[in-house]
């Protein structure tokens, strides 16, 4: 899902039992832990549910019967966007709150549930969402939100004395803005990408990073410098800087490539986390992007859903 739009709050409903009919009421409160009196409330990332309207009106044709908001345990019953193409990390915002997309569907427990046994079917395990609270506020029937789609925002950095200088055109960082743009356009998700040329400079290496981090791009990734040359700063530069890093990745394309072409074996490049931002410092070469980003990109939605705490097993 792609457009940002809106949707009306048609009801808002709670219960105090897991795997019963919510019932609706005139307003909710929204907690750190989710919805006041609701209980589905907690530290988990399942706080709220919500289910479309569009859903619900499919199912009622299935049913043959009018369904009532709150019928199949959500808390929030929409309407005006196809909810269940959301996809995690998406937002909602309204004026008072906001709520950021965890998960799409569950597992349906069948006759162990309420729900199921009253209804005899479900259709949140299909097309509702669940998302968790990251603004506290009050939502009411009638309200609006605004759909907010993930923006995955990246900072590509080349590192090269001769391409800072003018003396030849910077081929690798470019090369990894097409991966990433043709990645994210595949999967159906939006992408920022900044770009930046440095000379083999430590202290630039080390401030832009820095900014990176603050500015809370999701990735950093720099090409260039990972040899053992005298201007090959940046694995020195980046790996005291990682919080928690990530051999593996590395490691795979080292040994992947390397069995064929044993320079591979040469890159130092590391990967890790800064705060909520992966790194990864990749060789210079538009031959190694190509291959180190085919591997990065096999598990990079993966990491960032872990480093804001998702489980999407």
């Amino acid at each position: 899902m792609e457009q940002i739009a809106e949707i009306k709050i048609l009801s808002v409903n709670i219960s105090i039992e897991k795997g019963t009919i919510k019932k609706p009421v005139d307003e909710i409160t929204f907690t750190n832990k989710g919805i006041e009196g609701d209980a589905h409330s907690g530290n988990w990332h399942r706080q709220v549910s919500m289910l479309a309207t569009e859903s619900i009106e499919r199912f009622e044709k299935v049913m043959g019967r009018k369904l009532e908001p709150g019928e199949f345990a959500e808390n929030i019953t929409s309407k005006g966007l196809e909810i269940k193409d959301c996809l995690p990390l998406d937002r909602f915002v309204g004026c008072h709150v906001e709520l950021e997309v965890t998960q799409i569907g569950k597992k349906c427990h069948g006759s162990n549930c309420s729900i199921y046994n009253e209804t005899g079917n479900c259709v949140m395990p299909k097309e509702g969402i669940f998302l968790r609270v990251t603004r506290t506020g009050a939502l009411k029937k009638g309200d609006n939100m605004i759909f907010q789609p993930k923006v995955f925002k990246f900072y590509v950095i080349t590192l090269s004395d001769r391409a800072s200088a003018g003396e030849y055109d910077d081929l690798s960082g470019p090369r990894i803005t097409e991966l990433l743009k043709t990645h994210f356009e595949e999967k159906k998700r939006r992408v920022k990408i900044s770009n930046h040329i440095i000379a083999d400079n430590k202290e630039e290496l080390n401030k832009h990073i820095q900014k990176a981090v603050h500015e809370k791009y999701d990735g950093i990734i720099t090409t260039g410098g990972t040899g053992i040359g005298p201007r090959d700063i940046t694995v020195e530069t980046v790996q005291p800087m990682l919080e928690k890093e990530i051999p593996g990745i590395m490691e795979q394309i080292r040994m992947k490539y390397g069995a064929e072409k044993p320079n591979a074996l040469l890159s130092r490049g590391v990967a890790g986390t800064i705060s909520n931002s992966i790194v990864y410092t990749l060789p210079g070469s538009v031959k190694a992007v190509n291959e180190y980003m085919a591997e990065i990109l096999k598990t990079f939605e993966h990491l960032v859903y872990m480093v804001h705490g998702l489980d999407t097993h």
